[in-house]
Formats: C-alpha cells, sequence, structure tokens
C-alpha cells in the first residue's frame, strides 16, 4: 500500500521537526519491531518475491528499496516478513542437516541453536556493523549526516546476499551429502561438486552485497567490493588441485560443535 502523505521538507532539505522524530532510528526499529508481533500486517507474498528475485535478478529487488527511499524516507525495510521467512528456511534446512548428519534430538536442537545465533544472527551483525563503518567511513562521495549507509539497510543486504546462500548450502547441498554424487567424501567428483556449490553461493553473497551498496547513489567506488571475487577464484582452484573438500569440512564442524 503506498503512503497517503509525504515528510514535508524545508528548502535546504531538511525535515521539520516532528518528521525528524518520525524518522530517527529509534522510531524506525519501534514501528519494525511492533510489526514483528502482528503477522497480519506482514507482507508474506512480497517477501516471496524478493527472494525468488534474489536469486534471478537481485537487482530488480535494490530497485524497490530505492522506491522505499522515495516513498518512506529510509532505505531498509519497515516490513519483518523477508526476515520470518528467512528464519523458517533456515529452520527447516538445520534440522534437515542433523537429519543427514543421523543427529540426535538434543543434538539437533543444538546446532539450530548455534546455527541461527551464531552463524546467522551474530555473523551478520559483525559484518553488518563492519560495511556500515567502511562505507560511511571511506566510500561516501561527500561525507554528510544527511547522507549515510543506515545500520539497518547494511543488515538487510547481508540479509539478502545470507539467503542465497543458505539456500544453496543448507538445502540443495543436502540431496548431495550422501546421496547422488555424495559429496561428503575424498573423490574428485564429491569435491568438485560440492565446491563448485560453494563457490556458487559465496558468489552470490558477494554479488548481491555489492548491488545493495551500489544502489546508494552517494557511495563511490563500490565495484571494490567486488574484488574478493579474485580470492574467491583462487581458492577454488587450489581447492580442486589440492583436493580440499569444504562440504566435508562443514559436516565436521557442525558434528563438532554439537558434541
Amino acid at each position: 500500500m503506498l503512503p497517503t502523505s509525504s515528510p514535508q521538507i524545508h528548502q535546504n532539505g531538511s525535515l521539520n521537526t516532528r518528521d525528524a522524530a518520525r524518522h530517527t532510528a529509534g522510531s524506525k526499529r519501534y514501528k519494525y519491531l511492533r510489526r514483528l508481533l502482528h503477522f497480519r500486517q506482514m507482507d508474506f507474498e512480497f517477501a516471496i518475491w524478493q527472494m525468488f528475485y534474489l536469486f534471478t535478478s537481485p537487482q530488480k529487488v535494490y530497485r524497490n528499496f530505492q522506491y522505499r527511499k522515495q516513498t518512506k524516507d529510509q532505505w531498509a525495510r519497515d516490513d519483518p516478513a523477508f526476515l520470518v521467512l528467512l528464519s523458517i528456511w533456515l529452520c527447516v534446512s538445520t534440522v534437515g542437516f542433523g537429519l543427514v548428519l543421523e543427529m540426535g534430538f538434543v543434538e539437533t536442537l543444538k546446532l539450530l541453536l548455534w546455527v541461527v545465533f551464531i552463524d546467522c544472527i551474530g555473523v551478520g551483525l559483525l559484518i553488518s556493523t563492519l560495511m556500515w563503518f567502511v562505507t560511511n567511513k571511506y566510500l561516501q562521495k561527500h561525507p554528510s549526516r544527511d547522507y549515510d549507509v543506515e545500520w539497518a539497510y547494511a543488515f538487510d543486504v547481508h540479509l539478502n546476499a545470507f539467503y542465497p546462500l543458505l539456500v544453496i548450502l543448507h538445502f540443495l547441498q543436502l540431496f548431495f551429502i550422501n546421496h547422488v554424487v555424495v559429496i561428503n567424501a575424498d573423490w574428485f567428483l564429491g569435491y568438485f561438486v560440492g565446491n563448485t556449490l560453494w563457490l556458487v553461493a559465496i558468489s552470490y553473497y558477494i554479488y548481491i552485497t555489492f548491488l545493495g551498496y551500489n544502489a546508494l547513489p552517494f557511495l563511490k567506488n563500490t565495484v571494490v567490493l567486488l574484488y574478493p571475487f579474485a580470492v574467491l577464484g583462487l581458492l577454488y582452484v587450489l581447492s580442486i588441485s589440492l583436493g580440499w573438500n569444504f562440504t566435508k569440512g562443514l559436516c565436521w564442524f557442525y558434528k563438532h560443535r554439537v558434541q
């Protein structure tokens, strides 16, 4: 639903006192958390649309972020539906990992808690904070308080990039660990397929992260966010040449962390 009114802006480009109070980080956070408790207010259909296009055409997702900035004066999501669906994906795929690795109920529960609170939330907070600091410190065209990367937007960029990685490594990969190719084994086809899945998943993460910050008109030199592709390509070639099996390492790590 489109907003019926827009914030009033003075000639110098600043919001008036009333609108400024409504657009503070605390106010936006309060509205977001409040909607998290009301499922009927969440637009799950649109969140599913975003998840689909993050695989097929992630540029369309960020065009919608630009539209939100124009209509609601914020870059970050104001609807937690995407986060809720991502959490469901995370829980279901982690339980699937527990079944594939033949873990018991308690071990699977430990793995689920670790993946949710450490791998997703903890690492997500760390990466988002790092990117928020780097982009505001080094990539702004004209440093100003009026134009800065919202921390909530940095976290949204991480969630967008994390979703394809989650589906590939935590869902699609499950069908290959003990079946089809058996990538959890020390043979060429196994680690070739497994490491290729890792390559595709991390490539999605890097590219979608780049698109997220490249969509902000007040940032410069965002192409540097694509530089990790060189390191990723080198690691992939080395892993195939030396027989490193990333999936086997992940399975060992998952089992070790719940013991």
